[in-house]
C-alpha cells in the first residue's frame, strides 16, 4: 500500500504542475481553424466532435483510457486540470508483433489513402492510451490477444449510455456495449469499421493487425490530412471526444516520433492510471484484459495495485494510511454487475431511445444507380428511418454496406459507412465510386443497434466508353509481301471531347470496310509464339486516351487491306493498309554523246623530221 500511496502523491504533484500550464498549453495546441466564441467555448470546423456529439459516434464510445504520460518528458500540450496524470512504469519500447501491426497498417493506408499521411506512431500512441499496447504485447503469433480486452459496460453509470448493439457477439454483454480489443472499438463502430489486417478471412477486434488497420481507416475516413495539426486533432477527437484524451495521445505521438525500440512480446508494462480512477461506480474498476469487472493480468514483476487510500484532510501533509480495524466485520463485496446495490449509485432507469422506435426503413429517393467504371455515381443513396406509424426518426445510426463481387466503394475506399439520420429521419450515404469491375452489386442499409429489415439498393457499373477514335499520325501504312510495316498504328480515344482512359479496344483485320468478318490473308499481328493473329482484344487506352498497337506484318498477298478498331460506346475507325511489290529501280542511261560503234581516233604520232 505504501508504494501505491507514494505513487498517488507523485501523481498529485504532477497534476499540480500540469494545472499551472494547462491554460497556456491549451491555447498553444489550438489549430488555426479552432477558435473560441464570445463565451470562451471552442468552436470547430465540420466533422469535429462537439460536446453534443453522441458517444456512440466515436470509435470507443468515449470509454476510459490510460493517462500515464511518456517517461522523462512533460507532455506538450499537457492534460487539463482534473484528469489524473502520472509518470508510472510506462516504457518507450513497443512489443514486436504490435509494432509490426502498426507499421503494416501505415503501409496499407499509404497505398489506399496516400493523402491521409497516417504515421504508425499515431496508432502506437492510441494503442498505448487505449490498452497499454495490447497489455504489453500479450498476443499470439497471429496478433490475437491471449484473452479478450474488454472495457467497462457503457450503462450510463459513470460512463456513456450505449445499449447493446451486437447481442454480445464481441463484448459478451447483451444488455450494454463495451469497448473491445487493443484499440477499444465499441461493437457498433467495429461493425462498419472492422478490417482484416492479417488476411485470415476474419475481422476480429481482439486481433492487433485487424484493429490497427481498422483504426487507420477510421482516422482517415473524412479525407483528413494527418500531417496538418488541425486534421490530426480532428481525427483524434473523433476517436475519443475528450480534450484530455487528445493531449495525452499527442504526448505519446511526440514521444514515439523521437524514437522507440522493439521489445519481445509479452514483456511490456501495463500502464497504471486511467481516466476513470476517480469515477464512483459500483464494484471494482474494470480494466482492459478483464470482462468489465475483473482486473486484467499484471506484467511480470509488476506488483498488484493496492486498495486506494483515503484522501488526507491536509493535502500539504500526507497522512499514513490507517490500518484496518480487525474488530469490525469485513466489508461486503460490491454486488455483481446487474444486481442492485441500495447503498450505491443505481443504474439509470431505462429510457426509450430513438433507435428503439424505428420500425422500418424507406427509400428516400435513390433509384437507377448506374455509373461508368472509375466514375462517381451521380446519385447518393439515401434512406429514411420511420416508426410503425410512418413518422420520421432522427438521431438513428444507419450502416451502409457494399455487397457483392465488386470493387466499388464509398469515397475513400471504404466498403462500410455509418451515418446518423437528420431531423427528417434521412441518412445520406457518402458518394459511391465505381471500380473497374463491371456488373451489378448491392448496397444494404441497416439500423445500428436494432434488428430491422435492411433495405437493398441495386447498383450497376458499366464499362468505360469512347465515342470517337482517330489516328495520331496520318502517314501511309505500306509494306512489301512477307515484310514488316515500318510504322505502328497509334490512335486516340475520346468521350464527349475529353480523353477516354482505360477504354477497351478491339483491333481486327477485316475483309473490307463493308464486311467486318476477320480476314484470312493479308496483314497480321504476331502472338507470343510467333503465329499470325488477326484479332486483338483486351487492349486499353492509357491515361491520355492513347493506344499504340503492336507491329503489323504481311504475308505474300498483295493488295489494299482494312484494320478496324472498335470500342464500347460505339467508336470505330478503319485504317487502310497497303501491301505491294517494291517498285523496280530505273536503269541508268549511258554518259556522253559518242556512238558505241565509233572507233577511237588515232593518236597523233610524234614528228621524226629533223628541225630545220
Amino acid at each position: 500500500m505504501a508504494a501505491h500511496f507514494d505513487r498517488r502523491l507523485r501523481k498529485a504533484a504532477v497534476t499540480t504542475t500540469v494545472a499551472a500550464v494547462a491554460v497556456a498549453a491549451l491555447s498553444a495546441s489550438q489549430a488555426p481553424d479552432v477558435t473560441a466564441d464570445a463565451n470562451g467555448r471552442q468552436t470547430t470546423a465540420d466533422n469535429v466532435p462537439t460536446a453534443d456529439t453522441p458517444p456512440e459516434q466515436s470509435a470507443t464510445g468515449n470509454s476510459p483510457y490510460y493517462t500515464d504520460l511518456p517517461p522523462l518528458k512533460s507532455p506538450s500540450p499537457a492534460p487539463t486540470i482534473g484528469t489524473p496524470a502520472s509518470r508510472g512504469p510506462s516504457e518507450a519500447g513497443i512489443p514486436a508483433t504490435v509494432l509490426d501491426a502498426y507499421k503494416k497498417a501505415e503501409s496499407a493506408l499509404r497505398r489506399s489513402k496516400p493523402g491521409c499521411n497516417l504515421p504508425w506512431q499515431l496508432l502506437a500512441a492510441i494503442g498505448k492510451v487505449e490498452s497499454g499496447q495490447a497489455r504489453g504485447g500479450r498476443v499470439t503469433a497471429d496478433g490475437t490477444t491471449t484473452s479478450p480486452i474488454i472495457g467497462p459496460q457503457l450503462d450510463g453509470n459513470g460512463f456513456a449510455l450505449i445499449k447493446d448493439t451486437d447481442n454480445g457477439v464481441y463484448d459478451g454483454n447483451s444488455s450494454y456495449d463495451n469497448a473491445v480489443g487493443p484499440m477499444q472499438f465499441i461493437p457498433s463502430t467495429w461493425a462498419w469499421a472492422g478490417r482484416d489486417g492479417n488476411t485470415d478471412g476474419k475481422e476480429d477486434p481482439n486481433n492487433i493487425y485487424d484493429a490497427a488497420l481498422a483504426a487507420g481507416h477510421y482516422l482517415c475516413r473524412f479525407d483528413w490530412d494527418l500531417s496538418t495539426q488541425a486534421d490530426l486533432n480532428r481525427a483524434i477527437l473523433s476517436y475519443n471526444n475528450s480534450q484530455d484524451y487528445l493531449h495525452t495521445v499527442l504526448s505519446w505521438l511526440e514521444h514515439y516520433r523521437k524514437g522507440t525500440h522493439e521489445i519481445p512480446d509479452g514483456t511490456g508494462t501495463l500502464p497504471v492510471d486511467r481516466s476513470d480512477d476517480d469515477t464512483d461506480v459500483r464494484g471494482p474498476r474494470p480494466q482492459p484484459g478483464g470482462t468489465g469487472s475483473t482486473p486484467g493480468p499484471q506484467a511480470p514483476g509488476t506488483p498488484a495495485p493496492s486498495p486506494r487510500p483515503e484522501k488526507p484532510e491536509n493535502p500539504g501533509k500526507p497522512e499514513k494510511p490507517t490500518p484496518p480495524d480487525e474488530s469490525k466485520p469485513p466489508a461486503t463485496e460490491s454486488p455483481a454487475p446487474g444486481t442492485s446495490d441500495p447503498s450505491g449509485p443505481q443504474t439509470p432507469p431505462e429510457t426509450e431511445t430513438p433507435t428503439d422506435t424505428v420500425h422500418h426503413l424507406e427509400n428516400a429517393g435513390a433509384t437507377g444507380l448506374t455509373a461508368i467504371a472509375g466514375d462517381t455515381f451521380a446519385k447518393k443513396i439515401s434512406v429514411r428511418a420511420e416508426t410503425k406509424a410512418g413518422k420520421a426518426v432522427g438521431k438513428v445510426r444507419i450502416r451502409f454496406t457494399v455487397l457483392g463481387d465488386t470493387d466499388a466503394a464509398f469515397t475513400g475506399g471504404d466498403k462500410y459507412a455509418a451515418v446518423t439520420t437528420d431531423a427528417s429521419g434521412v441518412a445520406v450515404a457518402p458518394a459511391l465510386v465505381a471500380g473497374e469491375r463491371t456488373g451489378a452489386f448491392t448496397v444494404r442499409a441497416t439500423v445500428i443497434g436494432r434488428t430491422v429489415a435492411g433495405l437493398d439498393y441495386k447498383a450497376t457499373v458499366t464499362e468505360r466508353v469512347a465515342d470517337a477514335l482517330a489516328r495520331t499520325d496520318g502517314t501511309a501504312l505500306t509494306c512489301t509481301p512477307g515484310g514488316e510495316f515500318a510504322g505502328r498504328v497509334e490512335v486516340k480515344a475520346t468521350h464527349k471531347g475529353a480523353a477516354a482512359e482505360k477504354v477497351a479496344v478491339t483491333a481486327t483485320l477485316v475483309k473490307s470496310a463493308l464486311d467486318p468478318t476477320e480476314n484470312d490473308k493479308g496483314p497480321f499481328f504476331k502472338s507470343a509464339d510467333g503465329t499470325a493473329v488477326r484479332t486483338l482484344t483486351g487492349l486499353k487506352t492509357d491515361a491520355k486516351g492513347l493506344l499504340k498497337l503492336p507491329k503489323l506484318y504481311a504475308d505474300n498477298t498483295t493488295g489494299t487491306f482494312v484494320l478496324r478498331l472498335t470500342t464500347a460506346g460505339g467508336a470505330a475507325l478503319n485504317v487502310q493498309l497497303k501491301v505491294a511489290e517494291a517498285e523496280p529501280e530505273p536503269t541508268p542511261s549511258p554518259s556522253g554523246d559518242a556512238s558505241p560503234d565509233a572507233s577511237p581516233s588515232p593518236s597523233a604520232e610524234p614528228s621524226t623530221e629533223p628541225d630545220a
